[in-house]
């Protein structure tokens, strides 16, 4: 073929492979996305649904494997070309098997071999200490330029169960259980590892994998950093300024170009006011690559733009809480997704944390950043404060800024679904008084249950609502009401939530992703998979929760 001919052909084919197509026999991310040199850089590397096309959406339609992270998740045998390739040859031959060539061509997950068994003869605590060693995976660990594992400089934690690689928000918690235990230099690894990745791909990626590229997870790197200084000193907070400023620009980009007639960009959403507030925002517009057939299925059944729908797939993805009704329209379905049209509070207080740090720990050379905080604590206050509820919720932005069919209505704005989102103000801080004892009484009222607090009041069958409880809420809801010297609910808390461990723990020797806390003798459910164990930030919850007592 002429190279002309060749050159063209590629482009249009290239072009193809940027629709967002969820049939499974769609001619996008086809065989020549394939076909090239290796990436420069992390940021410029392709995820297993782009390198592997036709393949990779056979395996993951026809559930070659169950649990449609297990295919993204092996290592390549041979560059992608190579395998594809032989795909395209393979796969016309009568009695192709494709579960055979998928193993001919790669191999399984890398489940490293640490010879722990659970011993029931050990503590909690012990038991916990003596698994950090099987979540810990070594630094440099690489699976070749088509693998989507992305290696990083130090050793770090895994959560544990199907999750092989660091995740954003997880890793926090798993870090106040590091510091419980003295484990300092794992502590420094962690974030040194997280600055690493800010530097190399712009922003903190969901975990270190390709497919999560487009998508981060709650800003939590400004708690680490934090912890980190608690340990060796406050000049932490100058080491690590630079990526804590990069962070911060990842979520404010967009900011610039925002208009009165397109309010919203990005991470970023101006409202009538003047006031800037953030929303979450995956930047890709697929099926997930680890959820694929879930998300296809989801998108088909929606009967609404693939597009639209995948991106509010994978900005609920990003907001950690996947999935939640807090997303939904209709408080129901998840075909009625919406996360890019919310404005929550757990994420507007995180970024606060974050221009506090950036206006304190800074120079003169950096006075931007003087008085972000404290606009954005009055705009939380304003807008994501419910006087009717007395809690802070998510709101629905449209509705504020003239897109929304309510606009009139200021009840409106707010969804009316109350999580434990609602705490973050507290955790950080910039709840007024009356807020906060008002929260309080509500956690008191309607959230406590007999095994720690429930994720929201309905129960879904989503997996972050009622009457699951999770490890990260349990921390933040106690924090959140001790600084408010809310100390007998955030006691009750504590108590009832290391007393669910303990029961799991003694049932089954291991402690879980989520527990439910409504009814302590069931084990919690809904989500896209089983229940995990291992677990990464219950057992630094645990830990951290223990050492409160001392």
């Amino acid at each position: 073929m002429p190279k002309i001919s060749l050159f063209i052909l590629l482009f249009v084919l290239s072009l193809a492979s940027c629709r967002t197509d969820p049939a499974p026999t769609s001619p996008a991310l086809a065989l020549p996305i394939a076909i090239g040199t290796a990436p420069t850089s992390t940021r410029e590397r392709q995820a297993p649904d782009e390198l592997f096309g036709e393949l990779f959406r056979r395996v993951q339609m026809e559930q070659v494997y169950p649990d449609g992270k297990t295919f993204v998740d092996m290592a390549p045998q041979a560059n992608a070309a190579e395998i594809m390739d032989a795909y395209a040859t393979e796969k016309v031959k009568p009695g192709f098997n494709l579960k055979a060539f998928t193993e001919q061509h790669f191999a399984p997950p890398v489940q490293p071999e640490s010879g722990f068994a659970s011993d029931g003869n050990r503590t909690i605590t012990e038991h916990i200490n003596t698994l950090w060693p099987v979540l810990t995976r070594r630094a440099g660990t690489d699976e070749g330029a088509a693998g989507s594992l992305i290696p990083l400089p130090e050793d770090y934690i895994v959560p544990g169960g199907r999750f092989r690689e660091i995740y954003y928000w997880d890793s926090y918690f798993t870090l106040l259980g590091l510091q419980a235990a003295g484990k300092n230099e794992l502590v420094r690894a962690m974030v040194e590892n997280f600055a690493y990745l800010i530097d190399e791909v712009g922003h903190v990626p969901n975990g270190n994998r390709t497919y999560y590229l487009t998508r981060s997870q709650p800003p939590f790197f400004v708690f680490m950093v934090e912890v980190l200084a608690e340990i060796e000193g406050a000049q932490v907070y100058r080491e690590f300024y630079p990526q804590l400023a990069a962070e911060y620009a990842y979520w404010m980009d967009g900011l610039e170009e925002l208009t009165e007639v397109n309010p919203a960009n990005n991470h970023v959403v101006r409202l009538p006011d003047g006031s800037i507030l953030n929303r979450y925002y995956a930047a890709g517009d697929r099926p997930r690559a680890e959820s694929y057939r879930e998300d296809v299925l989801t998108i088909r059944e929606s009967g609404r733009d693939s597009q639209t729908v995948a991106r509010h797939l994978r900005s609920g993805a990003e907001s950690g809480w996947d999935y939640s009704a807090r997303w939904f329209a209709d408080g129901e379905t998840i075909g009625t997704i919406r996360t890019t049209d919310i404005l929550p509070p757990d994420l507007n207080s995180l970024l606060y944390k974050l221009e506090l740090v950036l206006e304190e720990r800074g120079t003169d050379v950096d006075a931007e950043y003087a008085g972000k905080a404290e606009q954005r604590r009055r705009a939380i206050n304003e807008h994501l404060y419910d006087e009717t509820t007395g809690f802070y919720q998510d709101v629905y932005w449209p509705a504020i800024t003239g897109e929304g069919i309510n606009k009139e209505d200021d009840a409106s704005k707010f969804t009316g679904y109350l999580t434990l989102a609602g705490v973050y103000p507290l955790f950080v801080g910039l709840a007024e008084e009356a807020a906060a004892a008002s929260v309080g009484e509500l956690i008191a009222d309607r959230f406590l249950a007999p095994g720690g607090v429930r994720t929201s009041l309905v129960d879904t069958d989503q997996q972050w609502d009622a009457p699951n409880g999770w490890a990260p809420l349990q921390w933040m809801t106690y924090r959140g009401l001790k600084n408010y010297g809310e100390d007998t609910t955030a006691e009750q808390i504590r108590l009832r939530w290391m007393a669910n461990n303990e029961r799991v723990y003694e049932n089954v020797n291991k402690l879980v992703e989520k527990y439910n806390v409504e009814d302590i003798t069931l084990e919690a459910g809904g989500g896209e998979y089983p229940v995990q164990d291992g677990f990464g930030w219950s057992n630094g919850v645990y830990l951290k929760m223990a050492d409160e007592a001392r």
